[in-house]
C-alpha cells in the first residue's frame, strides 16, 4: 500500500497538532540533549513508514528534541538493523522494529547479528492485522467453503504474495500447514503489484494486511473471509477470524522500537512511557488506526516476549516450507 502524498501529509500534520507535554515537564529529564534518530528499513509514504513518523512526531514533542526517521531501505530491513547495532547504546540511535526482523531471524542465513542478542526492545507501538480475502468471483463464501475447495482442487488455487518470506507468504503457509490444503504461492514485489491480479481475477485469493486491502474490501472488489487475528476487528466487525475455522491460527504483523543492547535502563523506560502515551491518546489511535493498525501498548519484556515468539514461530514456519530467498 503506498498512500498519496496528500493523505501522507495530513497524518503527520495531525499528529504534530496533537499537544504536547509541558516544557517544564520535559526539563526535569537530561535525555535527550541532542536529536535522536530512528531507523526505518522501509521507503518512505506506506503504512509502516507513516507509524514510524508518527510515533517521531509524538515522540519529539515529549522529549523536547527532534526524533529524526531516516529510511534506510535494503535487505528487508537488515540494513537498518545492523546500522543500529553498530551504534553506540546512548539511546540517540533507535530501530524501527517489524515483524519481518524477527522473520529475518531464519530466513537469511549470514547476518552478521543476532536480533535477541544485539538489540533491547523499548515498546511495541502497533499491531497490523491480515486478512484471507478472494476475488468475488471465486466459489468459497466462508473459510470452511475454502478449504473444502481446495482440498477437492488441490494445486488449482492460485494464492498471491508479496514475495518470499513476507507475511502473505508466511501466512498462507501458516495456513497450509494447519489445513493440510495444496495450495499455489505466486509471488509479486509487494502487495501493490499483487492486488490488481487478485481484482481482475488473475489470482483467486490473498493474505494481505488490511491496511493495504480495505479500500478494496468496501468497494466490493475482493470478498473477505477471514481476519488473521485472535479477535475480529472494529473495521470488519462482521467478518470472522480464521481461528473460529481452523483454532489457533493467528498471524499479525506489529511496529515497534528497539535499541542497541546495554542502552541505559532509564533512557528505555523514558521511551517506553513516552510512546505509551501516544498510545493512550485518543487523538493518536485515531491515527494509527486511520493507516488500518491497532494501538499495542506494553512494557519492554511484552515486546521482549513479542519478538522472540514471533522469532520462533516464524523461524518453524520458514524451515518447514523451506522458504529460501535469493
Amino acid at each position: 500500500m503506498k498512500l498519496s502524498r496528500r493523505r501522507f501529509l495530513q497524518l503527520v500534520a495531525s499528529a504534530a497538532a496533537v499537544p504536547a507535554a509541558p516544557i517544564a515537564a520535559r526539563s526535569q529529564e537530561s535525555y535527550p540533549t541532542r536529536p535522536v534518530r530512528l531507523l526505518v528499513g522501509y521507503a518512505a509514504g506506506g503504512p509502516a513508514d507513516t507509524v514510524a513518523r508518527l510515533t517521531a512526531q509524538w515522540l519529539s514533542d515529549r522529549l523536547g528534541q527532534q526524533v529524526v526517521v531516516e529510511n534506510r531501505v535494503g535487505a528487508a530491513s537488515n540494513i537498518a538493523a545492523e546500522a543500529v547495532v553498530r551504534s553506540p547504546p546512548d539511546g540517540y540511535t533507535l530501530l524501527y522494529v517489524t515483524i519481518s526482523n524477527a522473520v529475518n531471524a531464519t530466513l537469511y542465513d549470514k547476518l552478521s547479528f543476532d536480533l535477541m542478542r544485539d538489540l533491547v526492545p523499548i515498546a511495541s507501538i502497533t499491531r497490523s492485522p491480515g486478512v484471507l480475502e478472494v476475488n468475488p468471483s471465486f466459489p468459497a463464501q466462508t473459510v470452511p467453503e475454502f478449504i473444502a475447495y481446495a482440498k477437492a482442487n488441490p494445486g488449482k488455487i492460485n494464492m498471491a504474495s508479496a514475495g518470499p518470506g513476507s507475511a502473505p507468504h508466511l501466512y498462507t503457509e501458516l495456513f497450509k500447514m494447519m489445513t493440510g490444503v495444496d495450495v499455489v504461492q505466486v509471488h509479486y514485489r509487494g502487495s501493490g503489484p499483487a492486488l490488481p491480479d487478485l481484482l481482475s481475477g488473475q489470482v483467486d485469493a490473498m493474505f494481505d494486511p488490511i491496511a493495504s486491502s480495505i479500500s478494496h474490501i468496501r468497494a466490493g472488489k475482493v470478498r473477505p473471509l477471514a481476519v488473521t487475528t485472535a479477535t475480529r476487528l472494529e473495521v470488519l466487525p462482521d467478518v470472522p477470524t480464521v481461528g473460529d475455522f481452523v483454532p489457533g491460527y493467528e498471524a499479525s504483523g506489529w511496529y515497534g522500537i528497539a535499541a542497541p543492547k546495554n542502552t541505559p535502563a532509564e533512557i528505555v523506560a523514558r521511551l517506553n512511557s513516552e510512546v505509551n502515551a501516544a498510545l493512550a491518546d485518543p487523538r493518536m489511535r485515531a491515527l494509527f488506526a486511520d493507516v488500518g493498525t491497532a494501538v499495542l501498548p506494553g512494557s519492554p519484556a511484552d515486546f521482549g516476549k513479542l519478538l522472540a515468539d514471533d522469532t520462533e514461530k516464524w523461524g518453524k514456519v520458514i524451515r518447514a516450507a523451506n522458504i529460501k530467498v535469493e
